[in-house]
């Protein structure tokens, strides 16, 4: 094919166009300067999103009814438009929760602790975290877990559940983008917070999400379990209340927290000697140490059964919670029976650490769960759950959502706990198990002695924190072996397995023990023992798994809030319930229980002896003493097993 010499004469006729005839692009204005100064820093910065963000970052002070106004963050996604609002209010800094990465991508910035930033992002919600009045960015001032107004822990007329109104009330009427419909979520004392915004709600609260949340101080979350105080509190204390921003640190020069915690002696010898005698909720603490109206008045389980709530709920649960494993089941018994919440509670129950279910969920320690369980529930559970009740997407969600140990499988429940009865698992002479007491009269001995006290993981014990190489989130699930052979631990084992036993619920302690002292605790673990030898994972045989354990403070056997001293000689029961489980122990493996006196330096020492008030024993008051539990005849000490459909 030939070319049309008028193609060509076209052609050549570009060709020749002078260059100075093609007009040139008008030059960019030259950026004015700024005058000169010996300082180079811009005199107030003017925020430059990237180029791709795909939100808009606001920061407002809203107005509290008393005047007092409170830091927020809200991040917008572009182009918004009917959307829902999620609400976190946390005295762990709003600006640094939506900070964790320099990026225009919401999903980037919302990375990280107090946040299912997958969920958020991909759900085109408005973004609100907000600091809580007295930290960080808020006025007014902080109290620890502020109770409600008017209340003993809480004198002054407002509180938690007021600021969450306001707040409410000022985000449906200034964020245009928004729907109207607002959801709260958020883990440990974000949990609590978000359990606070139910008393009395707006009416634009359409969801709640409580996850891991801060219920009951004294009964089983962050300082006590059953009276015993947990030592890793009193940084905790100094950490939140001494500085407004966090500044202000805990100091030590000493790796090893046993070392720590032993040279001190008592909880308040160390607490004064790192001036936490300056922070005003230690003293609160120290001179509450029993289960009296400061500690009912703020436990949210109680609040909620006397106030209710009609918000749809989902309460997220971790089985293998190391701060808060009592409060979300708790807040689930007080809600289940209220007939407004029909239909409205959902529970989740995760095979998880603290807050673990925001993160990488294929594991806990040395437990493998064979999938990322954590990405899974957040897909089939947390995403859509929110959509509903935000956007009212169509929702498939069971009412309790349960992953089961052993099986590593996940159940679609209608009902918490799924037991079909109780067994009871008796301790038994030779240091065994059975399923009936055994006859006659028989006890098992062990010395306790506080000056080398049984030790909650083994030795050097870290302080608190969530580094890669810490302990901490994980402890839980520790090999239990590192302490089944100390003669201050008895150990009973039951024979091995031939058909799988499945519990669901809370396993609950009947002890009958007694003590040369007169005071005692007493530690039950019960434990999953692995087979002597695992082809597909070596490191894993005869691993001792705990399945449930907890620690129980003898001088309230007869009444939580009036400590009393033991009799010491005699042989009295002793009944509390272990963390919840949902567990099978699976053909192969054998049943453990572990019975000690002391879980340090995660729990102050009991000097054994009957003091007032154990945050101020002196030396002298550690005491050895001989601790005998009943293992045969009426007596007998067990585990009341609740036992679940295979």
């Amino acid at each position: 094919m030939t070319i049309s010499r008028f193609l060509i004469a076209a052609l050549c006729a570009t060709c020749l166009v002078p260059t100075a005839a093609i007009p040139a692009p008008a030059p960019a204005p030259a950026p004015t300067p700024a005058p000169l100064s010996e300082d180079e820093r811009p005199a107030q910065l003017r925020p430059v999103p990237a180029p791709d963000a795909d939100f808009t970052r606001r920061t407002v002070e809203i107005p509290m009814r008393d005047g007092v106004t409170l830091h927020t963050v809200i991040l917008i996604p572009n182009g918004a438009k009917d959307a829902g609002i999620l609400l976190t209010r946390t005295p762990y800094d709003a600006e640094g929760l939506t900070r964790h990465a320099d990026s225009g991508r919401m999903a980037s910035v919302l990375q990280g602790y107090d946040n299912a930033a997958d969920v958020i992002a991909a759900g085109g919600y408005i973004r609100v975290v907000q600091d809580v009045r007295g930290k960080y960015g808020s006025g007014g001032t902080y109290m620890m877990n502020r109770a409600l107004a008017g209340s003993i822990a809480n004198p002054t007329a407002v509180d938690h559940a007021t600021d969450t109104y306001d707040t409410i009330d000022w985000l449906v009427k200034n964020l245009p983008q928004s729907n109207g419909r607002v959801g709260m979520i958020g883990i440990s004392y974000d949990g609590f917070t978000t359990l606070m915004g139910l008393v009395n709600a707006h009416p634009a609260l359409k969801v709640a999400v409580p996850m891991n949340p801060m219920v009951d101080g004294w009964r089983g979350d962050d300082w006590f379990h059953n009276g015993a105080f947990r030592l890793n509190s009193l940084p905790y204390f100094f950490n939140q209340e001494a500085s407004r921003d966090g500044s202000a640190k805990w100091q030590s020069s000493t790796y090893d927290e046993y070392d720590v915690q032993m040279r001190a002696g008592s909880a308040g010898r160390l607490a004064l000697a790192h001036g936490l005698d300056q922070v005003g909720f230690w003293w609160k603490v120290a001179s509450h140490p029993a289960y009296d109206s400061f500690w009912h008045d703020q436990a949210m389980d109680e609040v909620l059964a006397l106030r209710g709530s009609d918000v749809p709920t989902m309460l997220v649960h971790s089985l293998w919670d190391q701060e808060d494993i009592y409060g979300a089941m708790a807040v689930y018994r007080a809600l289940r029976t209220k007939p407004a919440m029909h239909g409205k509670l959902f529970l989740s129950i995760g095979p998880w650490f603290h807050g673990q279910a925001i993160g990488e969920g294929s594991r806990l320690g040395a437990i493998d769960w064979d999938a990322d369980t954590a990405k899974q529930w957040r897909r089939d559970v947390l995403a859509p759950f929110l959509a509903h009740y935000l956007k009212d997407a169509a929702m498939d969600v069971a009412p309790i959502t349960a992953f089961q140990s052993g099986t590593n499988r996940w159940q679609r429940l209608a009902a918490w706990p799924t037991e079909e009865g109780r067994t009871r698992l008796y301790l038994r002479p030779g240091m065994t198990l059975g399923f009936d007491a055994a006859p006659g009269k028989d006890v098992a001995d062990y010395v306790s002695d506080p000056t080398v006290p049984v030790t909650y993981q083994p030795r050097p014990v870290p302080a608190l924190g969530y580094g890669d190489n810490n302990p901490w989130p994980t402890w839980l699930t520790g090999d239990q072996r590192a302490v089944s052979g100390r003669p201050d631990v008895l150990t009973f084992t039951g024979p091995v397995l031939t058909q799988p036993l499945a519990i669901a619920g809370a396993p609950v302690v009947h002890l009958t023990a007694a003590t040369t002292g007169t005071d005692s605790d007493w530690v039950v673990k019960l434990i999953d023992v692995y087979p002597d030898e695992v082809p597909e994972k070596p490191a894993m045989g005869g691993y001792q798994l705990a399945v449930a354990m907890d620690i129980f403070r003898g001088r309230y056997r007869e009444s939580l809030a009036q400590p009393r001293a033991i009799t010491p000689g005699r042989a009295l029961p002793y009944t509390f319930a272990l963390p919840t489980a949902n567990h099978v122990f699976l053909p192969g493996h054998r049943i453990m229980v572990q019975v000690q006196s002391s879980w340090f330096p995660l729990y102050d020492r009991n000097p054994q002896t009957f003091v007032p008030n154990i945050f101020f024993a002196r030396p002298g008051d550690y005491r050895k003493a001989t601790q005998s539990v009943t293992i045969a005849g009426a007596q007998a000490s067990y585990i009341s097993l609740p036992v679940a459909p295979d």
